[in-house]
């Protein structure tokens, strides 16, 4: 095994246990689901939806998708390097 694959494959692990603690610290939403797709619930112009990003479930949203992404790209890196 050579020292970048190493390195790679110890920042996938960190990725992954930063991914599964951001996911486990999201809340749960009861208003999204299936019921609500189907009932169009949920989907109302209010101050709440207008600054979800900004709330503190925005930002662990955001930092999911990229902790996702980060965690694709570090996969196939190590992929080629193997």
């Amino acid at each position: 095994m050579s020292v970048p694959f190493i390195i790679v494959s110890v920042l996938v692990v960190v990725a992954n246990i930063v991914l599964i603690t951001l996911i486990l610290a999201q809340k749960k939403n009861a208003s999204a689901g299936f019921g609500a797709a189907m009932t169009g619930m949920g989907s109302g112009d209010s101050y709440w939806n207008s600054n979800k990003n900004r709330s503190f479930e925005g930002q662990l949203s955001r930092y999911t998708k990229i902790t996702a992404a980060l965690l694709f790209i570090l996969v196939l890196v190590s992929n080629l390097i193997h």
